[in-house]
């Protein structure tokens, strides 16, 4: 293993994603920035009804992406994640790397869900159209590493590929073990994030029975989710991916790379208090872990993309979280925003692609606002940025992710790479 400074600072050379804000990471920014929602109406067809009036839906022929091969041994879970992924690497400059140097480079993907689509498809073969037999490649999409293999296959990369499925922190997970493998030396560059795509009738089914998903909005579909508000009802489901291209910063200065950002800290721990019900303590543990391996004072952080997914009790545990780590003048000081309320929450992808808009924050000085945000909860009295984005200079920011299960992780971020 590599063992110089250089090669354990791991730098950001490449973004992409696909949501339903668009295709492209500058797709996601600038719908972030304009606090401009792609949340619409569902009317997709199933074998049962469903109550679900509003998602945040990937509208892309994925047929014009893919060859017929591809689109039937894989789901579309995969799919989304090599339309990501491929933007990443291009926009990196890593296409075509050399044979040779192909074993020291990663794939860390998140999903919560996996292949969801492809097993309700078995089990409506099976069960509604009384088939004998499922479809041959079925285990292949279902697999939950089916994602990450089809970036091998189509990369090339013979470094370590691993799939971590930590419910709404999955891709946040993979972005951090991506992080700590290269920081250690055990690869030189690595396409790290995650996606999900669940819109299926068990998926949606199971949904409603948590109580989770929030009521449509009457007026405004598109702004049914409304995160930190007095109002706010639950989170809207979104599907799509995010990809980030990671290298140690002497990869990167070696190729004379465009470094977008740095990864200076990942803290991620567990609750152990409860399956569903944030604990504050274990989120403001995650976030001083990120602050004491960069050696930071909290003081310099400027921007937080919360986990913000608009209900009651989630909301209120990270306002306080926040609290504990800043203080409370310290936490009023810091702008906080939520972009889910735009994008949806897409589960398994949401830490990676709230991760790139982070990013792109930082880089264009814009820390984009919550969408929505019109009526303030003075159990959530932070800044959260309501209804508009602001230009502010972001040297530090961090981007949370907290999932069901108690799972925590805190990834901070710096601008400058000195």
């Amino acid at each position: 293993m590599s063992q110089d400074t250089d090669s354990r600072r791991v730098v950001i050379t490449g973004l992409g994603a696909i949501s339903c804000l668009g295709v492209g990471a500058d797709a996601q920014f600038q719908k972030a920035s304009l606090c401009q929602s792609g949340i619409g109406g569902f009317s997709n067809p199933l074998p049962i009804s469903v109550d679900l009036s509003c998602a945040g839906l990937v509208t892309v022929d994925l047929a014009m992406q893919f060859d017929s091969s591809t689109l039937s041994m894989y789901d579309r879970v995969a799919h989304l994640s090599w339309i990501a992924a491929r933007e990443a690497l291009e926009h990196s400059g890593l296409k075509n790397l050399p044979e040779n140097i192909l074993d020291r480079c990663g794939i860390f993907w998140g999903t919560a869900f996996g292949g969801a689509n492809t097993l309700e498809s078995a089990f409506d073969d099976i069960f509604i159209k009384q088939k004998q037999r499922v479809r041959p490649f079925t285990v292949i999409g279902v697999m939950a590493n089916g994602a990450a293999a089809l970036i091998s296959l189509k990369t090339g990369f013979k470094g370590p590929s691993m799939t971590y499925a930590t419910a709404c922190a999955s891709s946040a997970h993979a972005i951090g073990e991506a992080y700590r493998s290269i920081k250690h030396g055990y690869c030189d560059r690595a396409i790290a994030g995650g996606a999900e795509s669940l819109f299926t009738a068990a998926s949606i089914k199971s949904w409603e029975a948590l109580k989770t998903l929030a009521t449509p909005d009457a007026k405004n579909i598109a702004s049914s989710c409304k995160p930190f508000s007095k109002n706010r009802s639950g989170f809207i489901l979104g599907e799509g991916a995010a990809a980030i291209m990671l290298e140690s910063l002497s990869s990167a200065n070696e190729r004379g790379a465009i470094i977008l950002g740095e990864i200076i800290g990942y803290g991620t721990c567990s609750d152990s208090s409860h399956i569903t019900k944030p604990d504050p303590l274990g989120q403001a543990k995650a976030m001083q872990q990120s602050l004491d391996e960069a050696g930071l004072n909290s003081a310099e952080v400027v921007y937080i993309n919360a986990h913000g997914t608009a209900t009651q009790v989630g909301d209120i545990a990270e306002t306080i979280s926040l609290k504990k780590i800043f203080g409370d003048e310290g936490a009023k000081r810091l702008s906080i925003s939520s972009t889910k309320a735009i994008h949806g929450h897409t589960l398994g992808a949401a830490g990676a692609l709230e991760l790139l808009i982070t990013i792109q924050a930082m880089q264009k000085g814009i820390a984009p606002g919550t969408a929505f945000l019109e009526i303030p909860d003075p159990d959530c009295d932070l800044n959260f940025l309501p209804l508009r984005s602001v230009e502010i200079p972001i040297p530090y920011a961090i981007s949370n992710s907290f999932a069901f299960g108690g799972s925590n992780v805190s990834l901070l971020l710096a601008r400058d790479v000195n």
